[in-house]
């Protein structure tokens, strides 16, 4: 049975980075950044409204398309499939994906696209549909999904608890369809949702239900709105176990699985579902140091450098696990 591979990883933040002493000024906020450094693992991110940048999610999305498929050495032009992982897009309608295949291909093709919604657990979702689609598919023989992260764009100003801890950026894989000789391929996925807990956090306003007046601008009611503080221990409970299950499925026990990739949210947690897990704690590559908090573009990043560091190696198996509010948890395992 043929199954989709990674061939490429690229990524792609905006503008230089910016430590945490330079956001408090340039954010004209205050927060503990000993304790978002030593607890949250982060020193320093990526945000293009904050540099004077004009980019947004769908030229973040296009550069880590570009950077991935230059890495795998695949022409744009032979890209059967394009899809975007995000709750930040360019625009609610036409979707992100539509404006990356236009930006690389440059005109009308017989190519897939479409976006995926489902919260930060956006990307791990997306690759988990297009891995199914390439092995049922003969004709999709190689696609790119990218995880792209934008929230910046909708933190109101004065949100020190926003502009801490969200930042842009973007990963991408390309998948090349390959057959069922080939020790590298998608393996598994397993996804879990609770949507009467949509009311945490989230960007409200923009849609049917809430559209952007006068009005709601002048109550500050727009962008993104932690409505209820989030279980702290959410992750802790939610990852072990779909994991486990994850590995069952897919018949690979998890002593064998080489990295863990998880959202990038709180290097703590992160420490302590390995803990659980009963795997060592430098398993989960980390890269929330230098890019923030970046969504569903956090999967695909931290995997990107795991890769270039040298510390995923051909052959490995690979679990991807992350969270999105609402909601929304989607894993991953594969060999790479």
């Amino acid at each position: 049975m043929a199954k989709a591979k990674i061939v490429g990883t690229g990524v792609y933040a905006p503008g230089t980075p910016i430590d945490n002493a330079e956001l408090m000024k340039l954010a004209g906020i205050e927060f503990d950044a000993e304790k978002l450094e030593s607890k949250i693992g982060i020193k320093a991110r990526h945000i293009a409204r904050l540099r004077g940048i004009d980019e947004t999610s769908a030229d973040f999305a296009e550069k880590a398309a570009r950077a991935a498929l230059a890495n795998a050495e695949i022409d744009p032009m032979d890209v059967d499939l394009f899809v975007v992982g995000t709750d930040t897009p360019e625009y609610i309608s036409p979707a992100t994906s539509i404006l990356v295949q236009g930006r690389l291909q440059k005109g009308q093709r017989d190519t897939g696209v479409f976006d995926v919604g489902a919260s930060c657990a956006s990307f791990v979702t997306a690759f988990d549909a297009v891995a199914r689609m390439m092995a049922g598919d003969a004709s999709l023989r190689t696609a790119v999904v990218v995880g792209v992260y934008n929230m910046p764009a909708y933190i109101r100003p004065g949100d020190a608890f926003g502009w801490s801890i969200f930042a842009d950026g973007a990963g991408a894989v390309v998948l090349s369809r390959t057959e069922d000789d080939d020790p590298s391929g998608y393996i598994a996925g397993k996804l879990v949702s609770d949507g009467t807990q949509w009311d945490y956090v989230g960007v409200y306003a923009g849609g049917t239900r809430k559209p952007v007046t006068h009005e709601l601008l002048e109550a500050n009611t727009w962008g993104l709105e932690l409505l209820q503080r989030l279980p702290g221990d959410r992750n802790l409970k939610l990852w072990p176990p779909i994991i486990r299950a994850l590995c069952d499925k897919g018949g690979v026990p998890l002593e064998r699985v080489s990295r863990f990739v998880l959202t990038q949210i709180n290097k703590s947690v992160i420490g302590d579902v390995m803990d659980a897990l009963g795997r060592p704690r430098d398993a989960a590559p980390t890269v929330m140091d230098r890019y923030g908090y970046t969504g569903s573009g956090c999967v695909p990043m931290a995997f990107h450098h795991a890769v270039i560091d040298g510390l995923v190696r051909r052959g490995d198996p690979v679990v991807f696990c992350a969270s999105g509010a609402g909601f929304a948890v989607g894993a991953n395992l594969f060999t790479y």
